[in-house]
């Protein structure tokens, strides 16, 4: 049992927690920011550059199958930022994408019972019912008539791709670790983060218009803090922070931390960036936030339940 599980967290912990859950919330902002001079591939590729150095540098390579690396670096980083990214360029506020990237959890889920064959409790259950029912609020802002505030079918629809790839990459680690060797989470991310680098240099040299190309060299002091924040802070240094707290606890005491992100995601975009949030919008989020908790607190409740008394 990891050090510190016998009570609740210390107050270092709860602060690092807490920290975490704000890093993460407002990345979101510093994505639309950084996409105001650079292109989605752009921004991925420099995102990855600093998320990978000076660190590859200094970390040792992880002990695993250097297979499991890249998978993970082009799941988790061509994948899911280079559909995220796309999503908000296209048609996504900052705060409903903190909303819709936390249905990874059930991609996850989805992804683990076709290919893992794992099975799917009662909470996780209910859990993905009412996402489902939270994502059709989310779809009716594209029927209800000028409705759909600041997001785009095309946005809605990246924004779950990057979901599903998060997931993919979440799969792609359960696999690594179970490959045997020495599995280091930090090692493990900061080599993955080398992967995504190459293809998001040629995407933006194929799909790019020839006039954005070079936009990245007359980007604002703005864009490259946004960056640099993307990579050092939200990347590798929050990463780290989790990963310690996980080591100390157990998973169910740290999870429940992520039902901030939306929470500060949603709150940044509308004080940060004036988003609006129509009805349909917050119906979804009020279900999706349900579901979220339904999947982290059902099973501890269910086994309070079924424990006699």
């Amino acid at each position: 049992m990891p050090a510190g599980s016998s009570g609740g967290l210390s107050g270092r912990d709860l602060v690092a927690a807490l920290v975490i859950v704000l890093i993460w919330g407002v990345n979101f902002i510093a994505m639309k920011f950084a996409l105001l001079d650079l292109t989605p591939f752009q921004m991925g590729a420099a995102r990855y550059l600093f998320a990978a150095l000076p660190l590859v540098l200094l970390v040792k390579r992880p002990g695993l199958h250097w297979k499991w690396v890249v998978l993970y670096g082009l799941f988790q980083g061509v994948g899911q930022f280079g559909f995220l990214f796309s999503a908000l360029k296209v048609g996504m506020t900052a705060a409903l994408a903190s909303v819709l990237m936390q249905t990874q959890v059930f991609f996850t889920a989805l992804f683990g019972f076709v290919l893992l064959k794992e099975r799917a409790g009662r909470p996780l259950q209910v859990g993905l019912l009412l996402a489902a029912f939270g994502l059709a609020c989310f779809a009716m802002n594209y029927v209800a008539p000028n409705a759909a505030s600041g997001t785009t079918v095309w946005g809605f629809v990246l924004s779950l791709c990057a979901a599903a790839m998060w997931a993919a990459s979440n799969i792609v680690a359960r696999k690594a670790q179970q490959a045997g060797g020495s599995f280091d989470a930090l090692a493990f991310v900061v080599w993955s983060a080398v992967a995504p680098i190459l293809p998001f240099m040629l995407l933006t040299w194929w799909l790019d218009p020839a006039q954005t190309r070079w936009h990245w060299t007359h980007a604002s002091w703005r864009t490259w803090v946004s960056v640099a924040f993307l990579g050092w802070v939200a990347t590798v240094a929050a990463y780290g922070m989790w990963t310690g707290l996980l080591k100390r606890h157990p998973a169910n005491r740290v999870a429940p931390f992520s039902l901030g992100v939306p929470v500060v995601g949603i709150t940044a975009g509308m004080l940060v960036l004036g988003e609006a949030v129509t009805p349909w919008q917050w119906t979804g989020i009020v279900l999706i936030v349900a579901a979220l908790g339904c999947v982290m607190f059902g099973p501890s409740i269910a086994q309070r339940l079924r424990t006699p008394r």
